[in-house]
Order: C-alpha cells, then sequence, then structure tokens
C-alpha cells in the first residue's frame, strides 16, 4: 500500500503549494514518509468524493490548532468532528481573550509552589500556556443564561449547540481577540458541522453544568450528552454511508474517549443494529503514544480489524509526532498549499 502510494506521488504534484512540494521534496523516510502518505491518500480520499471525520484530543484548541483547521472545515475536508470537552471551550476562550494569555516557557521545570502561584494569580495551565480564568466566566455566563432558557422552554440541545448559539449570535463579536478566520468552531458552526463531545462532563463548562445542577438552578438531564450524541451520530454515519461509495475516512489526533467514543460506531451498527454499513474507509492517526500493551493510543490500527471498525483494505497511517506540528502540515498538503 505505502509503496504503490509513494510512486504516485510525481504524477500528483503538478498544482501544489510550496509547503506541499517540500514534503514531496524532504519527506521521504519514517515519520516524514508516513506523513506525506497520509496527507495523499487522505487528498486522495476527498477527490473521489469521499467524506471525513475528525477526533481530536489533547490542547489542540489553545494550541491554535483553528489556524489550520478551521480552512479545512470551510473548504469541506472534514465533515464531522467528534472532540473532549475542553477542545469544545477552549477555542471560544481562545477566540475572546487570547491577548491575555501568558506563556509559560519554562513549564517542564516548575515547581509545585509555581504552580500554585499560577492559580493565585488567576490562570489555569495548559501545557505552556496560562488560561485567565476570567475569561470562563465570561463565557459560563452567558451560556448559564441559554441553559436556563432551554429547560424553561423545554428545548434539549446538545453541548456544542449552546456554542454555536452563542458564536452565531454575534454576542461575542466585540470581545474577539483573533482574527475569527482562526476559529476552528467558528467555521464548523457557520457550516452547522455536526460534532460530537462525549463526556462533556469533564470540561470546566460541563463542571459548571454539574454544579448548577446540584444547586438546583437546573435539572440534570436538561441537556442532551453521550447516548443520544452516540445515537445521532449512528444516524449520520447511516446517511453519509449511503450517499457516497468512497465511505467515510477517519482522521485522530490523540487518543482517549474523542476516537473511542466515535470509531465504534461501525461496529456498532454493524453487530448491535444489524444494519449494514461499511467499515471506516481511511484511517489514520497522530500519535505520541508509542506501542504498548493496555495502551488504547499505543494500540496498532491493524488491532480495529479484529473489532470490526476497519477492513483489511483500509488504509491505515500511525504518524508518532506531535500534533501540533505534523497537522498544520498535513492540512496544508490536502489544501495544496
Amino acid at each position: 500500500m505505502s509503496i504503490t502510494t509513494t510512486l504516485q506521488h510525481k504524477s500528483r504534484n503538478q498544482a501544489e503549494g510550496s509547503i506541499s512540494r517540500f514534503m514531496e521534496t524532504h519527506y521521504r523516510h519514517f515519520n516524514a514518509l508516513t506523513l506525506r502518505d497520509a496527507a495523499l491518500s487522505y487528498r486522495d480520499h476527498i477527490n473521489k468524493g469521499g467524506k471525513m471525520f475528525l477526533a481530536m484530543a489533547g490542547a489542540m484548541s489553545t494550541a491554535e490548532l483553528g489556524i489550520s483547521l478551521a480552512e479545512m472545515i470551510r473548504q469541506d475536508k472534514i465533515h464531522a468532528i467528534c472532540c473532549t470537552g475542553a477542545n469544545l471551550e477552549e477555542d471560544v476562550f481562545n477566540l475572546v481573550a487570547n491577548q491575555t494569555y501568558v506563556k509559560i516557557p519554562e513549564y517542564r521545570n516548575l515547581s509545585p509552589s509555581q504552580e500554585r502561584e499560577l492559580l493565585e494569580r488567576g490562570y489555569n495551565r495548559v501545557t505552556d500556556t496560562g488560561i485567565p480564568q476570567d475569561v470562563m466566566f465570561h463565557i459560563e455566563d452567558r451560556l448559564k443564561r441559554r441553559w436556563r432558557e432551554a429547560e424553561k422552554t423545554g428545548t434539549l440541545k446538545f453541548p456544542h449547540e449552546f456554542f454555536y448559539d452563542l458564536l452565531l449570535s454575534g454576542e461575542l463579536t466585540a470581545h474577539y481577540q483573533i482574527d475569527p478566520e482562526n476559529s476552528w468552531l467558528l467555521a464548523a458552526a457557520q457550516k452547522r458541522l455536526p460534532i460530537y463531545v462525549p463526556g462533556w462532563e469533564d470540561s470546566t463548562l460541563g463542571n459548571v453544568y454539574a454544579a448548577t445542577c446540584i444547586k438546583k438552578e437546573l435539572k440534570p438531564g436538561s441537556i442532551r450528552g453521550g447516548i443520544e450524541y452516540l445515537m445521532h451520530l449512528a444516524e449520520w454515519y447511516q446517511k453519509i454511508d449511503t450517499e457516497t461509495s468512497a465511505g467515510i475516512g477517519f482522521f485522530q489526533i490523540g487518543g482517549g474517549i474523542a476516537g473511542d467514543f466515535s470509531i465504534c460506531v461501525v461496529p456498532m451498527l454493524n453487530y448491535d443494529l444489524k444494519e449494514k454499513v461499511k467499515h471506516w474507509a481511511y484511517f489514520c492517526q497522530i500519535s505520541d503514544s508509542i506501542t504498548s500493551f493496555g495502551s488504547y493510543s499505543g494500540a496498532v490500527p491493524n488491532e480495529k480489524i479484529s473489532w470490526g471498525k476497519l477492513s483489511v483494505d483500509t488504509p491505515r497511517y500511525v504518524i508518532e509526532s506531535d500534533a501540533t506540528i505534523v497537522a498544520p502540515l498535513l492540512f496544508s498538503y490536502v489544501l495544496e498549499r
């Protein structure tokens, strides 16, 4: 598979931009070659009429992946997303408070007392970035109003739909601190892209919702949750599966629930519901987890064949690297930049 793909590069790079040409010239071995092959296979899948599903874990929103991801969404290179609750909210935090973030260049060497000092200064650290707690309260107040109104009117919505409503209302426009073209969630909202957020309660605003319910200001269940997300994903997958013979690809950044939850929709449909659908038609994971015992993120893609998620013929790639480095490169290749 990889050899055949590599031989095709030479005849297909005429219309590519400078980043793509750089990758064609220099990325010939090891993880670099895997990245190049995965990018070409991704582009070919889209060009054949296939769709692509993105599973996104890690701290990608605070890492400002939106700079490249938003354009992928706008140009219909990504058709649905499953992400963690942190990635959902942190893109909005970055949109309205980026200029008040603090960089923490020696974050690996911080002592416990230095970490406490950040907290006392009003910052929560995400790797090399301190997010001001003020922005969380800012967004929290605006969402709480929407949660209460939804409960009052009996309008059940998913967590991401409240963010869509907030972004599309224009209420935050005056507060933007970055170019809104670099917000992937705003791009998704404008496209009304399907988003799935399993385990949303494992996030700052998910915690806020739970606390609000504990205080009896809202009732548990007034926001739709994981089971309904999976039901909606099953419906979406079946619909798209019938619309394209090229199938649906699966592009995964990191591990954890974003990937575990969404990739299971295929065996659920085929085995539990007895509804025949095609396997995922492409698979690529960017991960810094090495192959290991007991680690889903460190499991090789072939293992997914035994679970009915991928087929023997599914193009499969694992790029063992930092997603903040390789994802923008791959996206640029797919966009022919």
